[in-house]
C-alpha cells in the first residue's frame, strides 16, 4: 500500500510502498482510511520538535487525524463490524489503568499515539488501531469530511468543555486564532454556551469565516488586539481566553487579555509565556493547559457534527500530494483543515 513516511527530521516525508498492516491482537481493527488530517503538529514532527518527548524510531507513517471504514477485526472485537464507518480517537488506550477508568483517556499509561510516537499513522491506505479507539458514525458520513475532528476537533472541544462552567451569559470569551482548531472552537462555543465570542486573527479571511460560524466580534492581530479586547470589555478583559496559537507573542497577548479572576487556556504551543508571579497572584488569573480530548468527548463532538452544529472546513488532497498539503499548511494557504484522501 501507499503511505506517507518520515525518514529524517528536517526533510519532507515521502510516499512509500509498504506492507499493509495486519491483525496482531484480539482487539485490533484494520481501518481502510477515507481521510487523514494534516495538522500543524505534523510540521513540528518534521522539524524534530517531538523527538525528545516521543522518541520515535524513524522511518514511520505520519497521520493522527483519521476516519474511514472497518476493513478487518480481531477475534475479540464485539462493538464493530466490517464495513462500519468510523472516526478514530488518536490515542488507542488500554482501558485498565487508573486514568482510563477515570475517563481521562489522554493520560493512559499504556497508550500509543499513531503518527506521532513512531507507531504508523493514517496517512496511508490502511491503518491498524484498536476497538477502543473507534467511534461508529452514521453510514452516510464521508470520512474525509470529519477526519480532522479526530484530533483538531476533540482538542478544541476538550478546551471549550473545560471552561463551560465559566462562560455563563454575560461573559466574554476571546479565541486567538481561527484556523484549523480555532474555527472548530468558535462553533463549539456557539453551540454550548451563551458567551460573547471575540476572535483575534491575522487573516481577514479567517475573521470573516469566524463571523459566519458564530463570533460576535472580530479583531485583526495587528498589534492593537489587546487594546481592542479591553475596549470591548469596558477595560476589564475577557473572562476566558482560548489561545489556539500560543507562539510568536500571542501567548503573552493572551494572558494580557485575561480579566482578573479569569482563565487563560492554552491549546496552541511553540511560544514561551513569561509572567511575573505577582501578576498571577494579585489578579488570581488561571493558566490552563489542554491536550487531546477523551473518547467520550470525541463521541459528543460527533453528535454535534452529525447534527450540523459543527462543520469542518476542509481542503482535500490526494495522498500523493502530501508534500503540497504540508507546504500549503505551513504557508497559511489552508482555510480550515487540509485532508489527505487515499
Amino acid at each position: 500500500m501507499k503511505a506517507v513516511r518520515l525518514h529524517e527530521y528536517h526533510q519532507q516525508p515521502v510516499v512509500d510502498d509498504v506492507p499493509e498492516p495486519t491483525i496482531q491482537g484480539p482487539l485490533d481493527v484494520i481501518v481502510k482510511v477515507g481521510g487523514a488530517g494534516v495538522c500543524r503538529t505534523d510540521l513540528h514532527i518534521i522539524l524534530g520538535q517531538w523527538d525528545a518527548a516521543m522518541n520515535p524510531t524513524l522511518p514511520y507513517t505520519l497521520g493522527h487525524e483519521n476516519a474511514g471504514w472497518v476493513h478487518e477485526i480481531g477475534d475479540g472485537v464485539t462493538n464493530l463490524a466490517v464495513g462500519d464507518t468510523v472516526i478514530l480517537h488518536p490515542s488507542p488506550t488500554c482501558g485498565l489503568c487508573r486514568a482510563c477508568r477515570a475517563g481521562q483517556d489522554m493520560h493512559c499509561t499504556a497508550s500509543t499515539f499513531p503518527g506521532l510516537d513512531g507507531t504508523d499513522g493514517g496517512m496511508a491506505e490502511y491503518l491498524r488501531t484498536s476497538a477502543r479507539a473507534c467511534v461508529k458514525l452514521d453510514p452516510s458520513t464521508q470520512p474525509q469530511d470529519v477526519a480532522a475532528l479526530a484530533d483538531a476537533g476533540i482538542t478544541a472541544y476538550h478546551a471549550v468543555r473545560k471552561v463551560i462552567p465559566l462562560l455563563h451569559p454575560g461573559t466574554t470569551c476571546v479565541v486567538i486564532g481561527a484556523g484549523g482548531l480555532g474555527h472548530i472552537g468558535v462553533q463549539c462555543l456557539a453551540a454550548l454556551t451563551a458567551t460573547t465570542v471575540v476572535v483575534v486573527d491575522r487573516s481577514p479571511g479567517a475573521l470573516e469565516l469566524a463571523q459566519k460560524l458564530g463570533a460576535q466580534h472580530t479583531l485583526v492581530a495587528d498589534g492593537s488586539q489587546v487594546a481592542g479586547v479591553q475596549g470591548l470589555t469596558d477595560g476589564i478583559g475577557a473572562d476566558v481566553v482560548l489561545d489556539f496559537v500560543a507562539e510568536e507573542g500571542a501567548e503573552n497577548d493572551g494572558f494580557a487579555m485575561t480579566a482578573p479572576g479569569g482563565s487563560y487556556s492554552v491549546i496552541g504551543y511553540g511560544g514561551e509565556l513569561r509572567v511575573p508571579t505577582i501578576d498571577i497572584i494579585s489578579t488570581e488569573r488561571n493558566v490552563i493547559g489542554n491536550i487531546v480530548g477523551t473518547y467520550n468527548e470525541l463521541a459528543e463532538l460527533m453528535v454535534l457534527a452529525q447534527s450540523g452544529k459543527v462543520t469542518l472546513h476542509t481542503k482535500t488532497y490526494p495522498l500523493a500530494d502530501a508534500q503540497e498539503a504540508l507546504a500549503d499548511l505551513d504557508a497559511g494557504r489552508v482555510r480550515g483543515r487540509a485532508i489527505l484522501v487515499p
